[in-house]
């Protein structure tokens, strides 16, 4: 009987000490752990989904993409590559048999092509300043890809007798974007034919682009069906720092004849997609000129008629990924949902949509269909869980997991509950919150509280995974964490986005501090340590919120944020963004734009400042530069306000470094747990 005991003791302590049952939180170093899945692409018969894996190695600071192919019905993977370069954006060629990609394995990226029954692969490009943007025609004849070309001389070719001068001369004023500054070169579409040749510029002098940067991709470029003629994306305009009006050019591939067919639209006007038949062109439009965050819709082009039509008029959300059915008589997309990104069904020619899916998801990573138009294929993503592929039945809905790259990560591992919250804002509107609550929360205890802050200004809280501002981490680390989808936000209709234009200080602000109010309400709030958290227009909410929120936090954290509305309107580099959403245009044009800068500017409320404040930016940030952040810093320390700046040389808007990102999150815990948590 005593052995019998030892035994089932024995037994017990094995299974509670497995590492498949043991309880283990997110950690930053766990978060660089996780596979990245994107690429994704249905086999032109329908049984296998082609997708890419981007894993990061912390000691050496890089990372590294390889492609795979599991069965639609789920299965082992198979590893296509396994080159240490990285090879990512593959594409399927129109009879299954081999896989188009680019790789860095030949030095800057170039295009490579491998059967899909293994095999080495084999290089067909060497172009001087590599390729993006890879997709095979749909007769099989050619690749298209992009490339730079140098249009412009440079400095030492125009002043040859000074070859250790460094400088850059600019005569026109867009000269910088996000994070790359402007120099002699323009992004091309080229074709090159797939059983050899030289490539062809499809765009020969111009000095435009496409797709359109930084943010574009290869949505912005479609083949016709029969691979006569591509379309592709590009802003053709005399003055770009200045305009959205981005239009849809196609181009013959016999004779290079080039025409723009969206003419007249002065918004962006992007991502055509040719239906099978032939008949038309789907793209996606916005419609106010110099608005970024206008309602994008779902338009239609008739290549017979050219007319234009708008398919989703009755659909009061943004237009995202979008894919053709097979029969051409109906599109699916995805679009946004009181904060989830869902897919839906519209048909054609009269717009009639339907919701396909449900529930606390973003199925919004990618988006193609099987030749029988019975099951979609996308990647889905939540706050808690990083994307994974999954297919979706047009009939139903239904989704089912395909691919598991994290499997083995999240065996064990304890997520905090992810809740949906309703407030009433102090004018009677209502927000949606999401609210993470801490693994093993407790109710009879009390929490320190962050509030989280969007940026955008325009930008949902869905459900995505963030590898910076990810909320099961501060989870993790004991914090409930508060999400307000406050006023200037899509997915809740178009005019609950547009009521943060030119009063940023108003009532968006109002929306997150009286969800904070809310949330203090309940009795396992501690409080007494609760501060405010966001980037970039996030980043501005927290210093409008530091001149504004009469004691509620202990603390705050603004990365890469608008401080100075006037210093950022006369530095950043698209004016069509301020001009739209700041005030109005140019500081000094009226009375009335120069007060909208001045009422709605952190920086006139500094006087006010008395809180503990860690502030982050990045010197290659122009959309925000770095100065915003400097100047923050300096009233802060100024006033003898606690502070704390953490500057990276060699990152923008985003931290995208490994071990940048690692340091990121130590100093952001380091700071809150100094001010947030007792000691």
């Amino acid at each position: 009987m005593l052995l019998r005991r030892l035994s089932i003791l024995f037994l017990l302590v094995t299974i509670l000490a497995s590492p498949a049952l043991s309880q283990k939180r997110f950690t930053p170093e766990l978060l660089w752990q996780l596979g990245r899945v994107g690429g994704i692409s249905v086999s032109p018969d329908g049984g296998a989904i082609l997708y890419q894996v981007t894993r990061y190695d912390i000691k050496t600071n890089k990372g590294n993409t390889d492609l795979y192919i599991v069965p639609i019905k789920g299965g082992k993977p198979l590893q296509l590559t396994t080159s240490p370069s990285g090879d990512w954006n593959g594409c399927w060629s129109p009879d299954g048999k081999r896989i188009a990609f680019l790789s860095t394995r030949a030095g800057k990226p170039q295009v490579f092509v491998i059967n899909v029954d293994g095999g080495e692969a084999r290089q067909l490009t060497d172009m001087e300043n590599g390729c993006s943007f890879l997709s095979w025609s749909p007769d099989g004849k050619y690749l298209a890809f992009c490339s730079d070309v140098k249009l412009e001389k440079t400095l030492h070719e125009r002043y040859p007798d000074l070859p250790e001068a460094k400088a850059m001369i600019f005569d026109d004023l867009m000269i910088r974007h996000w994070t790359e500054w402007k120099d002699e070169k323009y992004r091309h579409l080229f074709i090159m034919p797939v059983d050899g040749g030289e490539p062809r510029d499809l765009m020969p002098g111009e000095k435009y682009e496409t797709p359109l940067k930084p943010f574009g991709g290869g949505s912005q470029i479609g083949w016709s069906p029969d691979g006569t003629e591509i379309a592709y994306t590009s802003k053709k305009v005399p003055d770009y720092e200045w305009s959205t009006d981005s239009d849809i050019y196609l181009v013959d591939i016999a004779t290079g004849k080039t025409r723009n067919i969206t003419d007249g639209m002065d918004g962006f006007d992007k991502d055509p997609l040719y239906s099978p038949d032939g008949k038309w062109i789907a793209f996606h439009s916005m419609e106010r000129p110099g608005f970024e965050a206008d309602r994008n819709r779902l338009m239609l082009y008739n290549r017979q008629t050219g007319d234009i039509i708008e398919l989703s008029k009755t659909l009061d959300q943004w237009v995202g990924n979008t894919v053709w059915a097979p029969d051409s008589k109906s599109l699916y997309f995805q679009a946004g949902d009181k904060g989830t990104e869902q897919l839906y069904r519209i048909s054609v020619p009269d717009g009639e949509w339907t919701k396909l899916t449900t529930g606390p998801y973003n199925y919004d990573v990618g988006l193609d269909i099987t030749p029988d138009g019975k099951t979609l294929v996308v990647g889905r993503r939540s706050m808690s869980y990083p994307t994974e592929v999954f297919t979706v039945s047009t009939s139903s809905g239904e989704p089912t997991q395909v691919t598991y790259e994290n499997k083995d990560i999240y065996t064990g591992l304890e997520l905090g509950e992810v809740r949906e919250r309703w407030i009433t804002s102090t004018d009677g509107a209502k927000v949606q919150c999401w609210v993470i609550y801490p693994p093993g929360f407790d109710p009879s205890k009390k929490y320190p509280m962050l509030t989280y802050c969007q940026g955008g200004p325009q930008a949902t809280i869905s459900q995505w995974f963030s590898y910076r501002w990810n909320f099961q981490l501060m989870a993790a680390n004991g914090y409930i964490v508060l999400c307000p989808n406050r006023r200037g936000l899509p997915g809740f209709g178009q005019d609950w986005n547009d009521a943060i234009s030119k009063d940023w200080g108003g009532k968006a602000m109002d929306d997150i501090l009286a969800a904070t109010d809310d949330m203090m309400k309940e009795p396992y709030v501690d409080t007494k340590h609760v501060a405010a958290i966001g980037a970039s227009a996030g980043g501005y909410a927290v210093f409008w919120l530091a001149g504004h929120h009469q004691g509620r936090f202990c603390a705050f954290v603004s990365h890469c944020g608008v401080f100075d509305l006037i210093s950022m309107w006369g530095s950043t580099e698209e004016l069509w963004f301020p001009n739209w959403d700041i005030a109005g245009g140019p500081y000094w044009e009226s009375k009335k734009i120069r007060e909208g800068f001045e009422r709605n500017s952190p920086h006139n409320y500094v006087q006010n400042w008395d809180t503990p404040i860690l502030i982050i930016s990045g010197q290659k940030d122009f959309r925000v530069p770095v100065t915003q952040s400097m100047e923050a810093f300096t009233a802060a320390q100024v006033k003898g306000i606690p502070s704390r700046f953490l500057y990276y040389p060699d990152e923008g808007h985003w931290i995208l470094g490994v071990q940048n990102g690692l340091l990121w999150h130590r100093v952001f815990f380091e700071w809150l747990d100094r001010w947030c948590k007792e000691k």
